[in-house]
């Protein structure tokens, strides 16, 4: 099969239809993948970047095995289709056995084991989850010890299982591993070990143990497992609150998995080596660098639990793609700004074939300059965990349009259209017009798990076919590309204009000094917003916020676009997969737009805070210092758009 080339292949492969041995589930596009080739790799991993030459591997007919035990594991334990099992895992290879042996089983719920441990357990509560699999508490790791205290409000929890980092260490220390491992439980859990610490009625299980007797050959369960089944539960990665929980189906996976390899032709496959930096409780990392090469029969490396976060993962990347042979990998523009400052050297990198990136735009700079250093290509592509993952990307064979998320999957339509007032769909966008960006086909999700969460997730095209709101600003131009034009929620508005933050991004990411910047709206109470660009510097640099400002004004053709202040910042906070985490820098300007209102109003004040809520959103707090403040700072916090609350430290009023 050949890679896609123009928008006329796209349409070429979907005039073909879906092949007609497409597997229905997951776990059986795997074991589709596992009989290309039973002894080649399937999965490698290594602990850490210094221990690269040390890595353990898996074959497919490995692979296949123990997804096979790990699924009559948890069938074993008693769970069935319509139960889930949660993992709070860092990547590790009972992280991916845990994700398709229990899609194979039941359900399976991907949290990030960064967030915080009441956060988690709500989630746990939120999903009904009935088992979990996590790690068992082990030196230098706090997970355990974090989460442990709050599993009691769980009450749907009845089984945990947990993975044993000492399994993973190799060589001659691993005796020491597994000694400190049993004096960290003895430590924080006493004689009656983890199993003392929980309620009675939840179990605990080695993974390990409750894996390896089971029969390695078939399901136990005899399920036959459809299209439609539910499959996994993601989060969507909301800015405020907690995340939206997404319902994924097994046939979107698969047909989303398809669809990536339809487009990228017979370069995934047998002999190919991907390298999986990304975590594995996000989707990018589950199927670009999961279910897509599995399906195929080629090679992904786990590289270190953290991943590109690992210590020392970035600074050796170079090393470790000359030592597997990397042909390709996934990334955030974080990661390859990151890269950029990584020297290649001597290291041999001529296996790679391209990099593709995802998950926020590109700057324009980056893509540049980092093609430029490396010779590598960079394939941006746009996708949702809505619609499984990926929905549109550049084409490694045909025109790399620089700013463009690509061309549409095979498979699932995508197009701009337009909304009323009310939000309905009113037509169909032209082409260049930026509208509202929608994808319909097999791989959108089912919806999200919490019925309020739907409101306005689904458009009627007037075509018979299932719409989904992406809340994305887009455009298609003639050639079939499209081109985010930015995000509803994240347009900074001044006096009634519309400003894209990509567009003051992007100048500041041409400047030679600039590592990362992030433009969002700080509240002003008479133009709405003010942008306002925080930048982060390249090590060793020392350019000035003066000197920033004229470099933007300079570049900046709309006046209205022109940050109003410059903030210098150690480093701007990112998410856990790299994205620009702009809530944390909006909260800070909102709280610093209502202090210095409060100031000049010469209105003494203890405290303002910023609120967020799931069911209300962003709210103000301010503690006054005098009472008879309070009608002033009423009128004061009525010229900005946030509901607020006002009191005295004794909770007065």
């Amino acid at each position: 099969m050949r890679p896609v080339a123009t928008y006329a292949d796209v349409l070429r492969i979907e005039e073909q239809g879906w092949p007609t041995n497409l597997p229905s589930n997951t776990y059986d596009a795997i074991r589709q993948g596992a009989a290309i080739d039973p002894d080649a790799p399937a999965l490698s991993f290594f602990m850490s970047a210094d221990s690269i030459g040390e890595a353990e591997v898996w074959t497919y007919r490995d692979l296949l095995r123990r997804i096979t035990q790990t699924a009559n594991a948890f069938h074993e334990l008693g769970l069935r289709k319509d139960d889930v099992i949660a993992f709070v895992l860092p990547n590790l290879p009972e992280t991916h056995f845990t994700i398709w042996g229990g899609e194979a089983t039941a359900i399976v719920a991907a949290f990030n084991p960064l967030l915080e441990a009441r956060t988690l357990a709500t989630l746990l509560a939120a999903a009904k989850a009935k088992a979990l699999v996590t790690l068992a508490p082990f030196p230098d790791s706090d997970l355990w010890l974090r989460l442990q205290p709050e599993l009691a409000a769980v009450d749907s929890l009845q089984h945990i299982v947990l993975v044993n980092l000492a399994d993973r260490i190799q060589g001659p220390v691993k005796k020491w591993a597994r000694q400190a491992q049993e004096h960290e439980v003895a430590k924080y859990c006493g004689d009656g070990g983890v199993q003392a610490k929980l309620p009675a009625h939840v179990a605990v299980h080695d993974f390990w143990t409750i894996v390896d007797r089971q029969q390695d050959d078939h399901l136990c369960s005899d399920r036959q497992i459809a299209a439609e089944d539910i499959s996994s539960f993601f989060c969507t990665g909301g800015t405020t609150g907690l995340p939206k929980i997404a319902m994924r189906q097994h046939g979107a996976e698969v047909a989303n998995a398809w669809s990536v390899t339809a487009f990228l032709g017979d370069v995934i496959g047998p002999g190919k080596t991907l390298f999986c930096g990304l975590p594995l409780f996000h989707v990018n990392g589950v199927l670009v660098t999961g279910l897509v090469p599995f399906s195929k029969g080629a090679h992904v490396v786990l590289g270190t639990p953290q991943g590109y976060r690992g210590v020392g993962v970035v600074r050796r990347f170079w090393e470790i793609v000359e030592l597997f042979k990397v042909n390709f990998f996934s990334g955030v523009p974080t990661l390859y700004a990151s890269l950029m400052q990584t020297p290649v050297g001597a290291h041999d990198i001529s296996s790679l074939e391209y990099g593709l990136c995802g998950a926020a735009p590109m700057p324009v700079e980056v893509f540049r300059k980092f093609q430029e250093v490396t010779g590598l290509q960079i394939l941006e592509g746009y996708g949702l965990t809505e619609a499984t993952c990926v929905s549109s990307i550049n084409p490694s064979q045909g025109e790399r349009r620089i700013g463009s998320i690509g061309l549409r999957l095979p498979g699932q339509a995508m197009k701009a259209v337009m909304l009323d007032d009310e939000g309905h769909f009113s037509r169909d966008c032209a082409v260049d017009e930026v509208g509202l960006l929608a994808i319909s086909g097999p791989n959108v999700f089912r919806s999200y798990l919490s019925v309020e969460h739907n409101a306005g997730l689904w458009l009627d095209c007037g075509d018979g076919r299932r719409w989904l709101n992406t809340g994305d600003l887009g455009r298609q131009d003639a050639d079939g590309y499209f081109w985010l034009t930015g995000r509803k929620k994240e347009l900074i508005i001044r006096g009634g204009h519309n400003i894209d933050p990509a567009t003051i991004e992007e100048v500041f990411h041409q400047h030679p000094d600039v590592q990362l910047a992030a433009a969002i709206g700080r509240p002003d109470a008479y133009a709405g917003e003010l942008p306002v660009a925080y930048v982060q510097l390249k090590q060793g640099s020392h350019t000035t916020e003066e000197e920033l400002a004229a470099f933007a004004r300079a570049r900046i053709g709309e006046r209205a676009a022109q940050p109003k202040f410059i903030r210098l910042i150690d480093q701007i906070p990112l998410t856990t997969v790299g994205k620009l985490f702009k809530p944390a820098l909006k909260n800070r300007e909102i709280k610093d737009a209502i202090a210095d209102a409060l100031l000049n109003a010469e209105i003494e004040f203890v405290e303002v805070s910023v609120v967020e809520a799931p069911s209300q959103g962003t709210s103000i707090c301010v503690v006054l210092a005098n009472a008879e403040d309070e009608t002033r700072a009423r009128v004061i916090m009525g010229n900005f758009s946030y509901p607020f609350s006002i009191r005295m430290p004794n909770n007065e009023l």
